[in-house]
């Protein structure tokens, strides 16, 4: 497996990450679509599945160098320092860039939809390069992930739902997979669910617990993480599932699955289409400059993206 090296490598994965927290935190662009568009998504599955819990057999040994070495070795060979860069970057767009993306999406919904459309459009096509879709089998396969993603997307099937800790380390379970699977939102799942309201108000209540506990009450605080907690292990029990699903289907069915998880980020352009055009309140050259400049821009970031990236290797 190729491994990044210099500060360059390392940062582009870091910003990698950024962009995938940033898009899974507000219900419109998939974690797992960002990861496709930015050519990690392979390397990511790979390891997510390389993780062995026996690497633990190293730790009464780290007091020696010997033990330090070995642990390092098994961490390079699964690859865990790619996924802590990309997680430290999704973990920072949590705290910091998914603020400035919600409040895009909730104040200038239109452009901002735009822009994600044209984002996921052009991703599309580069991506196709890459897939022959030229078999029955094929575009029976593409048609089918066109259909998932444009049916689970439908804006109309957001409702509410009573929140318990079963339903909310369910909700994990299933939000994450958008992490794994491009096309569909993890925060658009939430919101199918009728949870998105409050998971996303989980950081809030923790941040809020922890001030109440240097004050000396520290009930808010076991009170909010005890639901952090079990949507946090619902999270993680789907992201490995659904990541050995992937890495089996990959490694059966390559050139298959690729077709599918293209075409599930074809599906998902319902979205941004439908949001768009319900925040248009009529056609003139304004509305279409708004609309069409963030469209244009999203093609364009992806094409540089393409070129720029090219040499290095994920």
């Amino acid at each position: 497996m190729s491994r990044p090296t210099g500060l360059r490598a390392w940062l582009a994965i870091y910003l990698k990450g950024v962009c995938m927290g940033s898009a899974d935190t507000v219900p419109g662009v998939s974690g797992g679509t960002i990861a496709v568009i930015l050519g990690i998504y392979e390397r990511l599955i790979a390891a997510l599945t390389a993780l062995d819990p026996a690497i633990v057999r190293h730790l009464p040994t780290l007091h020696t160098t010997e033990g330090r070495s070995a642990l390092a070795a098994d961490l390079r060979r699964a690859d865990v320092p790619f996924l802590l860069a990309l997680g430290a970057g999704a973990l920072s767009a949590a705290a910091t860039v998914a603020t400035v993306m919600h409040v895009a999406v909730t104040r200038y919904p239109a452009p901002t939809y735009a822009f994600f459309f044209g984002l996921i459009g052009a991703s599309a096509i580069v991506l196709y390069r890459y897939v022959e879709i030229g078999t029955p089998r094929r575009i029976a396969v593409a048609a089918i992930g066109f259909l998932v993603a444009f049916s689970i997307t439908d804006p109309s099937l957001a409702g509410t739902s009573t929140t318990t800790l079963p339903v909310l380390f369910a909700a994990g379970a299933i939000a994450i997979s958008a992490m794994i699977l491009p096309g569909i939102s993890g925060a658009f799942l939430l919101l199918l669910m009728g949870q998105y309201e409050y998971v996303s108000g989980i950081p809030r209540r923790v941040f809020a617990g922890l001030l109440d506990a240097l004050g000396g009450n520290v009930d808010p605080l076991v009170d909010s993480l005890v639901p952090f907690v079990v949507f946090v292990s619902g999270a993680l029990v789907g992201l490995f599932s659904v990541a050995y699903a992937v890495r089996a289907a990959l490694n059966r069915y390559r050139e298959d699955t690729f077709v599918f998880l293209v075409s599930l980020m074809v599906g998902a352009l319902r979205l941004p289409i439908r949001e768009v055009t319900d925040n248009v309140a009529a056609v003139s050259s304004t509305t279409v400059f708004v609309v069409v400049v963030p469209a244009v821009l999203g093609v364009v970031a992806v094409l540089l993206l393409d070129r720029y990236t090219v040499d290095l290797e994920y």
